[in-house]
This record gives C-alpha cells, structure tokens and sequence, in this order.
C-alpha cells in the first residue's frame, strides 16, 4: 500500500494521507515529480513503459516519474524515482524543480539534469520500464504526434530541451 501525503490548494502539507487508487479527499492534492536527463549531445534519455502497466501502458515517456510518498520531499521522491525505474543516482539535494505545473489532482514538479549515463548497463525496474533510448526534441515531437509517447503538451518538450541548454547543470552519475 502506498501512501501519499495530502496538499492543499497552495500545496500546503495538510496532515492527511490518502492512499494509492482510493482516490483523494475533496480539496486534497498531491505530488508527482519528473525527471528529464539530457545528454551531452542534446538528446534526452526516455523510458517506454511496460505493456502492463497501468495508464499510458506501451508509451514512451521522459526519463523517469511518479508519485512522491508520505515524508518525501520532492527532490527525495525524483531521486528515488530515477534510482528505482532506471538505476541513475542524482543527487538532487537542495536543489529546486526546474518547473512545477499544476493540474486536477496536485503538483508536478520537472527536473532537468545533463547526465551521460550508459544505457546498456542501466537497471531498469521490470514493473513499470520495458526500454529506454536516447532521442531528440525532434524526434520526441515526431512520437508524440504518432500516438507512441505520452501526449505531453510539444511546447513544454521544447521548453524542457531548452531549459536543459541554460540551466540544466545538475550532474548525475
């Protein structure tokens, strides 16, 4: 059973818990986090999830995601997140979302990081990553458009990969 704390509409912590698929009380937000990892030579490295998982099954997807747990912070919960789905350690401590968006249910806040891991040795969590690659903002774009990534927003893809240009001076091992 996963727990997640419960936010307020200005993402105070209230107190509360709610658990994983039983829905949130009313007025209750929570967390998620992402993170994007961009390579060197520009291109970021995207996960395709697992035939069987629940939501967006088969698609492709930045570097890694989810939901933060009772206690994390949101730094904790990307790092936890990269480490668990793609076997990448960052460290992300005291370090601040690139961009934190809004939506129905919560907060989502983005990380984006320049790393150069190797794919061919990454872990990759069996229950939610069947592969990953490297692609570019063009050919991000192009997946999106075909049905075969998830439908994020293209100006927010074009923003992440330009973020990662300025600012994206995060290091990951």
């Amino acid at each position: 059973m996963e727990l997640w704390d419960v936010y307020d509409i200005n993402r105070n912590k209230t107190g509360k818990t709610a658990v994983r698929g039983e829905g949130l009380p009313e007025g209750g937000y929570h967390l998620v986090v992402h993170v994007c990892i961009i390579g060197s030579d520009g291109r970021m490295l995207i996960q395709q999830r697992q035939p069987f998982k629940h939501g967006f099954s088969n698609l492709w997807d930045v570097s890694a995601g989810g939901s933060a747990v009772a206690g994390e912070t949101s730094a904790a919960a990307a790092m936890r997140e990269v480490r668990e789905e793609i076997g990448v350690t960052l460290d992300l401590n005291g370090v601040r979302p690139h961009y934190s968006v809004t939506y129905d249910e919560g907060f989502d806040d983005w990380y984006v990081v320049k790393a150069d891991p190797d794919i061919e040795s990454l872990e990759l969590q069996y229950e939610e990553v069947k592969a990953v690659r490297w692609a570019s903002e063009e050919e991000v774009l192009a997946m999106i458009d075909s049905g075969v990534f998830i439908p994020y927003f293209k100006g927010y893809i074009s923003t992440i990969f330009n973020t990662a240009d300025q600012y994206g001076s995060i290091r990951g091992k």
